[in-house]
């Protein structure tokens, strides 16, 4: 299946951002809109209470099963939003880390948010993203 997304890169920015600047998807894609990822078990527990490395995977692993849900995969993502609870610059990087490394070579457009809090009990991430597929 042909992949709908473009990502670019622009030299006139910092080299310094580990993501690309922008993405397009032509106009026959289809759009899903996922709705933020939460680090929650299927029982609806929170996992991985105080662990923001923990709680980003998870989230990563619930954003994938969405995704496959909705017919698309991560390689199908053309932007996310990650959502700390914190607001230590270091506890957004160590969810970023997991985060970014998810994506691996697709280094979509993305935005990393100090949050005060997040809707679930001793919740500590969210990604938020879009994907763009070609049925």
């Amino acid at each position: 299946m042909p992949r709908a997304i473009t990502l670019i890169r622009s030299s006139s920015l910092s080299g310094v951002a580990e993501y690309a600047y922008a993405a397009t998807a032509p106009a026959e894609a289809r759009l899903i809109f996922l709705a933020g990822a939460c680090p929650l078990n299927e029982d609806g527990s929170t996992a991985a209470v105080g662990d923001y490395a923990g709680q980003a995977a998870r989230a990563v692993e619930n954003m994938r099963t969405a995704l496959a849900d909705a017919g698309a995969s991560i390689e199908d993502v053309i932007s996310t939003r990650v959502l700390v609870a914190s607001t230590s610059q270091a506890d957004l990087v160590t969810a970023w880390k997991v985060v970014r490394s998810a994506f691996g070579d697709h280094d979509v457009p993305s935005t990393l948010l100090g949050v005060t809090v997040l809707g679930y009990d001793d919740q500590l991430v969210e990604i938020e993203a879009v994907a763009a597929v070609i049925d």
